[in-house]
């Protein structure tokens, strides 16, 4: 057996694109029956480092969450572009985005995937760690983002 490049016991989150974080997080407190998240938006292109495609970018978004037991609920509003966010949005609708694991080491997941032709579409940081979105949607089905605490 091989080691794994990402490991299936590290999902930690699971994310949809939605027009409306407001409507969407009632929509779903509602569901769950708790109370309806706060949003915070994500950091401006300077502190944040985001890239899209390799290229400096200036899009945030608007983000809720819901803890589900050992699996969160990540709501996602773009706001600006190009991002991953927008792409998707517009592609499908609201939906699933993407599958997110914690990994310890964002450059070796990185290069493992690289190789198996799944490269980086979009990178970020926030307070406290970074995140990695790659173009794995071809090859798996789904976009997978790699969360990396510091």
């Amino acid at each position: 057996m091989t080691h794994p490049i990402l490991n299936p016991t590290a999902v930690c989150q699971v994310a949809l694109v939605v027009k409306d974080i407001n409507q969407a997080s009632e929509k779903y407190a509602l569901l769950f029956g708790v109370p309806k998240p706060e949003y915070i938006i994500t950091d401006e292109v300077e502190k944040a480092r985001t890239t899209y495609r390799g290229e400096s970018s200036p899009a945030r978004a608007k983000l809720a969450f819901f803890d589900l037991g050992k699996i969160q609920l990540e709501l996602i509003e773009p706001m600006g572009e190009p991002s991953t966010w927008l792409d998707g949005l517009q592609a499908n609708g609201e939906s699933f985005h993407h599958l997110a694991f914690m990994v310890e080491d964002t450059q070796a997941v990185v290069k493992a995937l690289s190789e198996q032709d799944v490269p980086v579409i979009q990178q970020g940081y926030y307070e406290g760690g970074m995140y990695t979105y790659v173009d794995s949607q071809e090859k798996y089905g789904v976009v997978f983002e790699l969360l990396q605490n510091f």
